[in-house]
């Protein structure tokens, strides 16, 4: 037996609760880990919420917030290739374990080894905001020199995408709260700051002929708003807001597999992928971990370390 983090019924932060659970069993195609460190992500409350019930593998209830981890593989599931017992991986639970837990199974074509060098805390923040950054800079294409602006920039995932696109080169503008400037700017942005004065006017005071591309990380009225700072809007790009496509955007297309995992964690050993990390939480504290991403207070990522 071991403990996990979830709900029993979609809702509000008031359906969680820890549980124990048996360790999953590894079905084909999955590996059963030790979960070393599990990453928090705004995802998780919306499955919670009942937003995205595609993500929950068909599993019943009770089901275990998270969905992705670094671990040690304990036993593999039949059919699964590249991987051992005892390798250090990190990777997505696309099949509803959850990672929110001191075990749970990952799917194993969506999982990599750990390269030496690198540490689980930094590998479990790849899956979601690591690949998430590759993907959507890989999409726009931008040469160096260009201008992206990153709409939410003080996230896990918009530090992500600012860093690697200073890193291609890029000239970075990014809109965030007060809150989020200072770990902007640390990595080369210019920021423009949301709660105060009018930023459609102040993005066209710095980049007053359009911006090359804009990456989407709030959606929503915010996404509409700066939209039209475009210069063509099929270089609007939103990572989590569908509705883009009504405006001439694109959703960024997702690279889930283990090659884009590795290419991730080679970007990360360099230092070009390194995360912000704002706080770690131990399991005991999940509750915090996740309520300080859900109301938004956070600048940059947060992690639960389990083991």
């Amino acid at each position: 037996m071991g403990q996990a983090w979830g709900f029993s019924r979609y809702g509000g932060p008031e359906v969680q609760e820890f549980f124990d659970r048996p360790d999953p069993v590894p079905g084909r195609g999955e590996v059963l880990i030790r979960v070393d460190v599990a990453g928090v992500n705004p995802l998780d409350y919306l499955l919670r919420l009942g937003l995205v019930p595609g993500l929950d593998g068909g599993r019943p209830f009770p089901l275990v917030l998270g969905m992705e981890a670094a671990g040690t593989v304990l036993a593999l599931g039949e059919g699964v290739d590249g991987l051992e017992v005892g390798d250090a991986v990190f990777g997505f639970a696309l099949t509803g374990g959850g990672t929110y837990a001191e075990t749970t199974v990952l799917s194993a074509p969506n999982t990599a080894r750990v390269p030496v060098g690198l540490s689980a805390t930094v590998a479990a923040t790849l899956p979601v905001a690591g690949t998430t950054a590759v993907d959507v800079l890989d999409q726009l294409g931008l040469p160096a020199g260009a201008t992206v602006l990153v709409n939410g920039v003080g996230g896990g995932v918009g530090l992500l995408v600012a860093r690697l696109a200073v890193e291609r080169e890029l000239r970075v503008i990014g809109i965030g709260s007060t809150a989020k400037r200072e770990a902007a700017e640390a990595i080369g942005v210019r920021f423009i700051d949301y709660t105060v004065g009018d930023v459609v006017a102040t993005a066209r005071e710095l980049v007053p002929d359009g911006f090359d591309g804009i990456v989407d990380l709030v959606g929503g009225t915010s996404l509409r708003t700066v939209a039209p700072l475009a210069k063509d809007p099929r270089n609007v790009i939103s990572v989590g807001d569908m509705s883009v496509t009504e405006i001439g955007g694109r959703s960024v297309e997702r690279r889930l597999d283990r090659e884009n995992l590795e290419r991730s964690a080679r970007l990360a050993l360099d230092g070009v992928l390194t995360p912000v990390i704002s706080a770690v939480h131990p399991l005991s504290d999940v509750p915090a971990a996740l309520a300080t991403v859900e109301n938004g207070h956070t600048s940059g990522k947060v992690v639960i370390k389990v083991a």
